[in-house]
């Protein structure tokens, strides 16, 4: 049985490629990562990495790792404060400029996460997902992808999912690294961090569960 050249990338080429790239990345870095990582324990405070169960490719639940860009404060009965009150000016720049991602190599390096493909979203949506939707689950998540590029998270949850499983469908070397330029375009301008709604993206609440072509 043949393969397409897009077949032989996605199932041969594009682990490697994550891996090395990302390897190279981290040793770049690494001044970096160390710099944000004591500026965030004086800052915000221990532990420095935020670390967040996740599903990725085939649903497999993995732990994803972000800097910590929000306090623990809590009201006087004990439960979290709203995001936009523990999320610091410090936190805010560190989602602007998108340096709270960059532990996220790390689990592309132990083959949890892509460079390119859906971003990850909450272990509570997966009873959500329409089987259109589920879709985005056919790729190991990314770093960034489609949607990222196309909006972030300034677009809907239904132009999200259409984007995601438009990449699952359409994975290329030639689309990735299009994506990968784009992302560190989007990343200079600081575009497309909020929804007009919350301080990152609000809630997903499921939608009507149909077919969509």
């Amino acid at each position: 049985m043949s393969v397409s050249k897009g077949g032989i990338y996605k199932r041969f080429l594009k682990r490697p490629m994550d891996f090395i790239l990302s390897l190279l990345a981290i040793i770049v870095l690494l001044p970096i990562f160390f710099i944000v990582a004591i500026l965030v324990r004086t800052k915000l405070g221990s532990p420095v990495l935020f670390k967040q169960e996740r599903p990725g490719l085939n649903e497999r639940i993995f732990s994803m790792y972000k800097f910590r860009s929000m306090t623990d404060e809590k009201d006087t009965s004990g439960n979290l404060l709203p995001d936009h009150i523990r999320l610091t000016k410090y936190g805010k720049f560190l989602r602007s400029t998108s340096l709270d991602e960059l532990p996220g190599l790390l689990n592309i390096l132990k083959g949890d996460m892509s460079i390119i493909g859906p971003r990850p979203l909450l272990v509570q949506y997966l009873p959500l997902y329409s089987e259109y939707q589920k879709q985005r689950h056919d790729v190991r998540p990314g770093l960034s992808g489609l949607a990222q590029v196309n909006g972030r998270n300034a677009i809907s949850w239904e132009e999200k999912f259409k984007y995601d499983v438009k990449y699952t469908k359409q994975v290329s070397f030639i689309g990735d690294w299009k994506i990968i330029l784009l992302t560190l375009k989007k990343v200079f301008l600081r575009e497309g961090i909020s929804s007009n709604t919350a301080v990152t993206m609000e809630a997903f609440k499921g939608t009507e569960k149909h077919e969509q072509k």
